[in-house]
C-alpha cells in the first residue's frame, strides 16, 4: 500500500514575529525565539531536533499567557505535531485534545483554528487505522472551514484531501476520487503549482489510480510529487522518502523491480537518517524492500529486513 501518511498535518505554527512587533503581540523575545527555531527545524523533516523547542514554547506560553489561551493551543498543536510525525501517538492525543478543549471554550466552535484542532485530532485517529472516529471530525472541521475561510482556501483544500483519504482507508475510493480532484484544483490555484501541498494531493490522487491499475495516470503524478518535494523540501526530507516509497511500489506492482530498487534504498536511508532506526517508517520501508527481495530471489536479505521491521513494529506496540 502507498504510504499516505503524506495526509496533510495542518500546523498552525505561530511564525516570528519582527522585534517591534513583540510587544503588540505580547509574546517575550525567549518565546517567540523558542517558535522560530521549532519552525525551522519541523520545516526541514529535522523532528527530534524540534523536538525541546516545541516543548519550551508551550511551557513559555503557560506562563506569559496562561494554560487555557488560545496561543498555548497553537503550540499544543506544534508539540503534538512532532510526536506525530515520530509515530509517538499516544503522546499526541493528549496534547491535541487540550488544544480542542481550550479553542473551543476560547474562540468559539466556528473558529477556523478550532477546525485546525478537530483536523489534526482526526488525522492521528487516521493514522493508527481508528477509522470510525476521524470522519465526523473531518466533517466539522470541513464545515466550519468552508464558512470561516471560504471554498478557495488551502485549508479547506486540506479537509477535503484528509476527508478524502479516510474513504480511501475504508475502500471507498469513489468518494475519495473527486475530493482529491477538487482539493488539488484548489491548492494549485491558491498555492502554486509548485507547493509541497500540492505534491501531498498529486500522492494521494495517484494512489486512487494506484488502486485501480490505472498506472499509465498514476506515474506523472508520482513523479512530479517527487519533484516538488525535492526542490521545496531539499533532498534529504522524510517527505521526498513518501514520494520514492510510493513510486517505487507502483514499479514494484509492475515488475519493474530495476527501477523499483534504488528508490527504496533511498527512501530507506532518508527515514533512517531523519527519523530514527526504530521509526514505523522505517519498518515500512524495510517491508517494501523486503518484499522486492523476495521476488527477486534473494530471501537471506529480505529475511534480515524483516526481523528488523517486526521488531521496530513489536516494541512500538508495547509502547
Amino acid at each position: 500500500m502507498f504510504i499516505r501518511r503524506a495526509l496533510v498535518l495542518v500546523l498552525t505554527i505561530l511564525w516570528l514575529w519582527p522585534a517591534a512587533a513583540h510587544a503588540a503581540h505580547g509574546l517575550s523575545p525567549a518565546l517567540n525565539d523558542a517558535i522560530n527555531r521549532f519552525s525551522e527545524l519541523y520545516s526541514q523533516g529535522r523532528y527530534q531536533e524540534a523536538l525541546p523547542f516545541a516543548e519550551k514554547a508551550v511551557k513559555l506560553s503557560e506562563q506569559e499567557f496562561s494554560p487555557d489561551h488560545p496561543t498555548t493551543a497553537i503550540l499544543l498543536n506544534n508539540l503534538a505535531g512532532v510526536y506525530y510525525e515520530q509515530g509517538r501517538y499516544a503522546e499526541a492525543e493528549p496534547l491535541y485534545k487540550r488544544a480542542v478543549a481550550i479553542d473551543e471554550k476560547a474562540l468559539g466552535p466556528d473558529h477556523a483554528d478550532f477546525a485546525t484542532d478537530l483536523n489534526n485530532l482526526a488525522l492521528l485517529y487516521d493514522a493508527q487505522g481508528r477509522y470510525e472516529e476521524p470522519e465526523p471530525l473531518y466533517q466539522r472541521s470541513l464545515a466550519i472551514r468552508e464558512k470561516a475561510l471560504g471554498p478557495d482556501h488551502p485549508d479547506f483544500a486540506a479537509s477535503l484531501n484528509n476527508l478524502a483519504a479516510l474513504y480511501e482507508n475504508q475502500g471507498r475510493s469513489e468518494a475519495a476520487e473527486p475530493l482529491y480532484q477538487r482539493s488539488l484544483v484548489i491548492k494549485e490555484k491558491a498555492l502554486g503549482p509548485d507547493h509541497p501541498s500540492v505534491a501531498t494531493s498529486l500522492n494521494n490522487l495517484a494512489e486512487v489510480y494506484y488502486k485501480q491499475g490505472r498506472y499509465a495516470e498514476a506515474e506523472p503524478l508520482l513523479q512530479r510529487a517527487l519533484e516538488i518535494d525535492e526542490k521545496a523540501l531539499g533532498p534529504d526530507h522524510p517527505g521526498v522518502a513518501k514520494d520514492l516509497n510510493n513510486l517505487a511500489l507502483m514499479y514494484d506492482e509492475q515488475g519493474r523491480y530495476a527501477e523499483a530498487e534504488p528508490l527504496y534504498k533511498r527512501a530507506l536511508s532518508i527515514r533512517e537518517k531523519a527519523l530514527g532506526s526504530e521509526h514505523p517508517a522505517v519498518a515500512t520501508s524495510l517491508e517494501n524492500y523486503a518484499s522486492l527481495l523476495r521476488q527477486t530471489g534473494r530471501d537471506t536479505k529480505a529475511e534480515e529486513m524483516e526481523a528488523r521491521a517486526k521488531a521496530i513494529r513489536a516494541k512500538r506496540a508495547g509502547e
